[in-house]
């Protein structure tokens, strides 16, 4: 017969493919949990973003935007007054925030 038996047997292939779907059992929620997380940063970021847009506004007119002049003056494009988590972006007092916070 065969002097060379190298190969796994079926039960050490099933114990790795149990090894396998626990640690993706254990990942994946993880993951899921991880996104809000990622939607709160990118909207501070696009805050921040905004921010300066509506900085640079005032140093060119020498008043406080509102978010009408921001788009009409091609400071920030359309898609820039609404954040990835579906909140909307706010002027006040030339200050930016998300739904009304900072």
């Amino acid at each position: 017969m065969f002097k060379n038996q190298r190969g796994f047997t079926l039960i050490e292939m099933l114990v790795v493919l149990m090894i396998i779907s626990v640690l993706i059992i254990l990942i994946i929620p993880n993951l899921g949990e991880k996104s809000d997380d990622v939607h709160d940063k990118g909207c501070e970021a696009l805050v921040s973003l905004v921010q300066a847009q509506a900085d640079a506004f005032h140093i060119d007119e020498n008043r406080d935007p509102s978010m009408q002049d921001l788009l009409d003056g091609n400071y920030i494009t359309k898609d820039q007054k609404t954040c990835s988590n579906g909140a909307n972006l706010a002027i006040e007092n030339g200050t930016v925030s998300s739904n009304g916070t900072q």
